[in-house]
């Protein structure tokens, strides 16, 4: 087995030289892309260190990594560019906001929604690939327990969701279709993702429905544009961020598998928004009825200072402008109703056609841009040993999910209310906001105006309502009308065996 994977990797490298030593051939290779300091300590290397050298140097096309370094550090120098002169919000017809929005066509969007999900034309691409190391959490962030009375993961709430949807679907329209769950992973994260999974039963859902696959990676350089030695024998490589999500796509095999099922639409967002609505059908109605091939959904700014990304048109072209690219003159812009010109806060929440995946994966892709960070970044000094930088030495490379909106025929926005769809969890609760401290006192709140709504009241403030209870407030009535609940609250399904019934 060895063998034929080291033949094979041969092959790969040494296409056409048969008198060349191994080393020789892989210097003259790496020499031709001013990378030959890869192999400088080859002569301390064991055997096994080789081989993996050679495995991460073949994880490159060379060639598309000298552009890739050309076409970042071109971007490093536009990134503090202000862009006030060339923006323009969404237009009033490409936008949408539920609050706004007639509650009789909400329900026909929702319906709509429903009878995608129950014809099985309905996906979602879960980006959860980061590690919880913000938070303090040596795995995967979708394991990560918020400290509600349940003990539910962000896994688990999400994957419930789905469950629940699926039923509401099938009560509206008489079919029982599928959520397909496709959750992109990194290297780091894909095995204990998946054991994570096998250890709690993929929580009720078939295991047929959920695809896991690796996001790729970019390799770390030097301001020099050499590649940055992580150790002797591998390089210093970093996740291709969410916008990796679309090469992904196309060479897992995951664009096929979407086909050869039949999914038609899918609802892509982070691991991290413990309000996600997933499949949310009104967001999924509105776009088909709309024939929106890309669209996002965003928060109305909190004020025109809030550091996040905006969903405008720029020279024509829809797109996400980060806070630092406009000045507070245009962020503080408003409309003659008084709010935000640029209002539409980035939340990482879209819908996506497959057919619109697929042409950005065949046509798109590689003009994505490349968004730099500087970073200290460990290192292998000459004498081979390994350096933690006390200040930046190179940049990682990373490509966002939503560049790609420009590439739209067809682009619409959602406004949804932040209070409802989004708390973000990222920080330690050190920092006192996107923290598990935040995340558990927006759910519980949540949770408690559904009862509150339904005709219920609480008495407390902790209050949590499972998901396969109610996907969103729903259904609430019969349960909670005229009574008190009292802290610490939890409403459970009858299908839930775990802390009791309702």
């Amino acid at each position: 087995m060895v063998f034929r994977w080291f033949s094979s990797l041969y092959c790969k490298l040494f296409p056409h030289s048969d008198t060349m030593t191994i080393f020789e051939k892989l210097k003259d290779q790496l020499s031709s892309h001013n990378q030959e300091h890869l192999v400088q300590f080859w002569d301390e290397l064991t055997d096994e260190e080789r081989r993996q050298l050679q495995e991460d140097i073949s994880e490159f096309d060379l060639k598309e990594v000298q552009e890739i370094f050309r076409k970042a550090i071109a971007g490093l120098k536009e990134a503090n560019e202000k862009l006030d002169d060339r923006l323009q919000p969404i237009p009033e017809n490409m936008y949408m906001s539920v609050k706004r929005t007639n509650p009789i066509l909400l329900k026909e969007y929702e319906n709509e929604g429903f009878r995608q999900v129950a014809q099985s034309h309905v996906g979602v691409l879960l980006m959860a690939g980061g590690q919880g190391t913000r938070l303090g959490f040596p795995h995967p962030k979708g394991m990560y327990d918020v400290g509600l009375p349940s003990c539910k993961t962000l896994f688990q709430i999400q994957a419930e969701r789905i469950r629940k949807l699926e039923r509401l679907a099938h009560d509206a329209t008489g079919q029982e279709g599928h959520i397909i769950w496709y959750i992109m992973t990194s290297e780091h994260t894909m095995e204990p993702t998946r054991k994570f999974f096998e250890k709690h039963d993929f929580f009720g859902l078939r295991e047929e429905d959920i695809v896991m696959f690796e996001q790729g990676s970019l390799p770390c350089f030097d301001f020099d544009g050499r590649i940055i030695l992580d150790e002797r024998h591998c390089l210093a490589k970093a996740p291709d961020g969410n916008g990796g999500i679309y090469r992904a796509l196309s060479e897992r095999g995951i664009l096929r598998d979407m086909q050869s099922r039949g999914v038609l639409y899918l609802h892509a967002h982070s691991v991290d928004n413990i309000l996600i609505r997933v499949a949310d059908p009104i967001f999924v109605g509105y776009c088909v009825q709309q024939r929106a091939e890309c669209a996002a959904k965003v928060v109305e700014k909190s004020q025109p200072n809030e550091p996040v990304g905006v969903v405008c048109i720029v020279d024509g072209k829809y797109q996400v402008v980060e806070y630092s690219e406009i000045t507070s003159k245009s962020a503080e812009m408003r409309k003659p109703d008084g709010r935000l010109t640029f209002s539409a806060g980035n939340i990482c929440n879209h819908f996506f056609t497959t057919a619109f995946l697929q042409r950005v994966a065949t046509e798109h892709e590689k003009k994505l841009k490349l968004h730099v960070a500087e970073k200290k970044i460990p290192y292998v000094d000459a004498d081979g040993v390994r350096r933690v930088p006390e200040k930046p030495n190179g940049i990682k490379v990373e490509k966002f999910v939503f560049d790609v909106f420009q590439f739209a025929e067809k682009f619409v926005v959602v406004e949804v209310e932040r209070n409802e769809e989004f708390s973000a969890l990222k920080n330690s609760d050190v920092a006192k906001k996107d923290c598990p401290s935040t995340a558990r006192q927006d759910i519980f709140r949540l949770h408690r105006q559904f009862i509150e709504t339904a005709g219920g009241s609480v008495d407390g403030d902790i209050c949590e309502v499972s998901p396969l209870l109610s996907y969103a407030g729903e259904g609430l009535n019969q349960f909670v009308q005229g009574k008190t609940f009292r802290s610490p609250v939890h409403l459970q399904s009858s299908m839930e065996t775990l802390n009791g019934h309702l």
